[in-house]
């Protein structure tokens, strides 16, 4: 008996020091999941936002800001009846308002614990990064480096092929008329937005997520539904186009040409593909 209890303490002190090596190993990847677990906190969410890049794997954009296209200042605009219950009920961190290029309302009504200086800081884009990158493909068109927004998708990432998006379109994606299914309820831990989020934070491949997917509620162009993994796969076939990534293409044909005040980014999946669709 004595020997038995001796066998199974050697067994329980290996599996303990076992999991200490992982999580020494891991422990970077386990912190970014940490983070993803309570990056809606409501204690924690503001903070969040403003520092993405040190929760998260990033690529800087290489971008000029040395002459920022400063905006100038016009006379403040009086905000309608009711508008600061509504932005105290919906936990607004910033808003700007622009008329005719000129500013003429700014304010930030919540702010980060040490946030000196909103209006410089860089906080995570959401879904605006979406409409950034349809105006890259957009320029790719016209240029010619897609001309036909109705090939495709597999005719530049093979890949895609025998997956949910196998048969769709460019302009079917484009447009979120995929027919992929995709559950994206915040809420429930086991959705596909959730699980794309884990597949971040744990340094896993975003493409490989993406092809992962097999299931469609209707055949592609047919009906249209908010499918945010639809605009990985647009970020796809750009980089299957043009063989350069999305940091560097939207550097050179979007951002330098804006002129920003502050050096933008991207959060990136372990292999450095950027996370086009929340920025």
């Amino acid at each position: 008996m004595k020997i038995f209890l001796k066998w199974v303490l050697r067994g329980i002190l290996l599996c303990v020091a076992l999991i200490a090596i992982v999580v020494v190993l891991q422990r970077e990847k386990l912190g970014n999941l940490m983070a993803v677990n309570s990056l809606f906190s409501e204690d924690r969410i503001v903070e969040n936002f403003t520092q993405m890049d040190t929760m998260f794997e990033a690529a800087v954009m290489t971008t000029d800001t040395s002459a920022p296209n400063e905006l100038a200042l016009g006379v403040r605009m009086d905000m309608p009846a009711g508008f600061s219950t509504w932005v105290n009920d919906r936990a607004v961190t910033g808003i700007v308002v622009l008329q005719n290029g000129v500013i003429r309302y700014e304010d930030y009504p919540l702010t980060a614990e040490g946030e000196d200086d909103p209006a410089s800081s860089r906080r995570i884009s959401w879904s605006v990064a979406k409409s950034f990158l349809s105006i890259l493909t957009g320029i790719l068109h016209e240029d010619g480096t897609i001309p036909d927004l109705d090939a495709l998708v597999t005719q530049y990432e093979p890949s895609l092929s025998n997956t949910a998006y196998d048969g769709a379109t460019i302009r079917d994606v484009l447009q979120m008329s995929s027919g992929v299914e995709f559950d994206e309820d915040y809420l429930d831990f086991w959705s596909d937005i959730n699980k794309m989020g884990r597949i971040l934070a744990l340094g896993q491949s975003m493409d490989g997520f993406a092809e992962g997917l097999d299931t469609t509620f209707a055949p592609a162009g047919q009906q249209w539904q908010y499918v945010s993994i639809d605009t990985h796969i647009i970020g796809m076939v750009v980089r299957g186009a043009t063989g350069r990534s999305i940091p560097d293409l939207l550097s050179e044909k979007v951002i330098a040409p804006l002129r920003p005040t502050s050096t933008p980014y991207y959060l990136t999946d372990g292999y450095g593909v950027a996370f086009v669709l929340g920025g």
